[in-house]
Parts: structure tokens; sequence; C-alpha cells
């Protein structure tokens, strides 16, 4: 009886670390991670799809994420999608690729940070 309640608490506890950690990689934190992108939905055929479904993200620099959409047809679709995002980022479009510089934090970008990494504890 004890050993079943522990293991059910451990196993949502494990899920619950694993919620809290795909939760905060995908806060921008001044460096580019492909995972800040996990939560864009992009309009593709009719329905609503991960933009990592649609295009290969990678950073190619420290500071610059770059979306290669499979479709050029997606193109316009992932960069108004990211516009409509809580990102905050403005995408530069070459026709061919999107790419995405991260600012650097600044002390009002920290602070800000830091307000996020509170709400995104208190969900979980």
């Amino acid at each position: 009886m004890v050993k079943d309640i522990i293991s059910k608490s451990e196993e949502k506890m494990k899920k619950s670390i694993s919620v809290l950690k795909t939760d905060l990689a995908s806060l921008k934190a001044g460096r580019a991670n492909p995972t800040m992108l996990d939560r864009i939905e992009v309009e593709y055929y009719g329905s609503m799809v991960p933009v990592n479904q649609v295009a290969n993200i990678s950073a190619p620099e420290p500071r610059v994420l770059m979306i290669t959409p499979w479709e050029k047809s997606s193109l316009k679709a992932i960069e108004k999608s990211i516009l409509k995002s809580d990102l905050g980022i403005n995408p530069s479009n070459d026709g061919t690729v999107i790419r995405l510089v991260i600012p650097e934090l600044t002390e009002e970008t920290r602070k800000n940070l830091v307000k996020n990494v509170k709400k995104v504890r208190r969900r979980n």
C-alpha cells in the first residue's frame, strides 16, 4: 500500500520535473535554443502544427536561430506565427530561411526573465 503511494508520487514528480524543464528551455535567455520555438504553431494546410514539424530549426551561432522550411510556401506562415507569439523577436526573412537574432540580456530583460521563471514554477 505505502509502496504504491510512493511509486505513484515518484512518477508524478518525474512528470512535473520534465514539464518544468521543457517550460524553462522555451524561455528566451540570451542564447539561441531551438526549443524556444516548441510552443509556436503554424497554420499548415488548414491545421495548426508545431513549427518544428514544417521546418528545420538550427542555431548556427550562439545568438541566432535559423528556420529552414521544408516547403518555401510555408515561409510566410512561419514568419506570421513568430510575429504573433510572445517571443518578442522580429524575424528576418530572406526568401529561403528565417533568421531570429536573440538580443543580449539587459538588466530589464533579466528581471523579466526572473518573473517568467517564477510564473512557470508556480504553474507546475
